[in-house]
């Protein structure tokens, strides 16, 4: 597995002191830190030496223990959990800390240079570009592949052999399989919504993942993609995703899935294999979609759906239910209508 942040898309500024990293933070220097260094921010489960990361609660502890960082901002109550030798930082907000010390070792690369198509991008024969196309330093695209005008490849980007990009696509932090279709107004790669409370008001959260679309997928007209805040988001083979969908930061589609129109997909949401989503529903944040599950049109879903299950209606629950419910209400509706003649 590649180290996070990706070089590809993220250039690092670090290592910064430990000082360095209190002093962004607000917060107190620990007594005896002075040669402690830190070069990239990491969550709790992908950690390491070298790394600053950051819990909440207790819950998380346990993760940093895997691959212990150098330091840590947490709370006060927890200071004394850390692994050995990981240089406890004590903040009331420690995710908003992690956030001001993220944009402080991580820039996104920017496209350099006047040219339209980056001397260093490598584009296989038979790659057609369409008028207006800009290919940044680094990225890569495979023979066969066209690209629709005003189109917007960014620093890094991979994309495969054989796919049909539409106009006035952007694409960033990205890796596109082979055989992906993408249509005209798409999105791919965008920061995901983070946000915290930063000294003097909110603040985003630096969103340090990638988006990953796997071999044969489609992507509709206007639809967006957020890369993830520190994992990736990705999107399997062969799913087929319509137009104005949705799919937040973190989020796993898997395979052979379809997704209709106006579809949001909060974050950190995994879907398994097989997937029918109708217009315009809805995902809570941090659930699971069992394998072959279907969502009704306009669904909400508030909770784990199991595999094989049809949901439907808002709050989403087992079709055959939601429908009983609604004959009920419909019903009863209607003596109190006639009551009231």
């Amino acid at each position: 597995m590649t180290a996070m942040p990706d070089s590809r898309f993220f250039e690092s500024m670090g290592p910064l002191s430990a000082r360095s990293v209190c002093q962004l933070a607000g917060i107190a220097f620990p007594d005896g830190a002075e040669d402690v260094w830190i070069d990239r921010v990491a969550i709790a489960s992908r950690c390491g030496p070298g790394a600053v990361a950051f819990v909440t609660s207790r819950a998380f502890l346990e993760a940093l223990h895997a691959a212990p960082p150098t330091a840590c901002f947490l709370p006060e109550a927890l200071a004394g959990e850390l692994p050995p030798g990981c240089l406890p930082l004590v903040h009331r907000n420690p995710q908003g800390a992690y956030a001001l010390a993220a944009a402080a070792l991580h820039m996104p690369r920017q496209h350099l240079g006047a040219a339209a198509v980056s001397p260093e991008a490598r584009l296989e024969p038979g790659v057609r570009l369409g008028p207006g196309v800009v290919v940044g330093q680094g990225a890569a695209i495979g023979a066969g592949t066209v690209v629709g005008p005003n189109t917007v490849i960014g620093p890094g980007v991979a994309i495969g052999r054989n796919c049909q990009i539409g106009a006035n696509v952007s694409i960033g932090f990205s890796l596109i399989g082979d055989r992906v279709t993408i249509h005209s107004g798409a999105v791919l790669g965008e920061g995901g919504f983070g946000v915290t409370a930063g000294p003097s008001g909110l603040i985003d959260v630096p969103q340090l993942g990638r988006v990953i679309l796997q071999d044969g997928v489609t992507l509709g007209a206007g639809a967006a993609v957020d890369r993830g805040a520190f994992e990736d988001t990705v999107i399997g083979e062969n799913t087929k995703i319509d137009n104005l969908v949705h799919i937040a930061h973190n989020v796993r589609v898997g395979r052979n899935c379809v997704i209709a129109a106006q579809t949001g997909v909060a974050g950190s949401v995994t879907i398994g294999d097989g997937c029918q989503f109708g217009g315009q529903a809805g995902i809570a944040d941090h659930l699971t979609i069992g394998d072959g599950a279907r969502i009704g049109g306009s669904g909400g879903v508030l909770k784990n759906v199991p595999a094989g299950e049809t949901w439907a209606g808002f709050p989403a629950k087992p079709v055959q239910r939601w429908l009983r419910e609604v004959a009920w209400l419909s019903r009863a509706a209607g003596v109190r209508s006639r009551g009231g003649e």
